[in-house]
């Protein structure tokens, strides 16, 4: 009752949410722990840039180990939906 009252109050609010959903999916998407790590990452070359460290190089190398664990876990997963497949007799593609 009091979301449709807050829908004639403020009509901008659905444009608001699908903005937000929006850019949650973009960032976060399939995998919340890419963007975790990502932003981890961020976040520590800027502590140990503004510590005085040249830390250019953390980007860059976080993101590697970011791209290599979640390429490792989609192939993990894949292999074992595979082997369950082999294992009922039906078909991977």
């Amino acid at each position: 009752m009091w979301q449709k009252q807050v829908a004639e109050d403020l009509p901008f609010m659905p444009y608001l949410v699908g903005f937000f959903r929006f850019w949650y999916q973009f960032i976060v998407g399939d995998d919340y722990r890419v963007a975790l790590g990502v932003a981890g990452t961020l976040i520590a070359t800027y502590w140990l840039t503004r510590s005085g460290v040249e830390a250019w190089w953390l980007a860059p190398a976080g993101v590697i180990v970011v791209l290599y664990t979640s390429l490792r876990r989609a192939a993990r997963q894949a292999d074992a939906s595979a082997a369950g497949d082999a294992r009922r007799g039906g078909h991977s593609a």
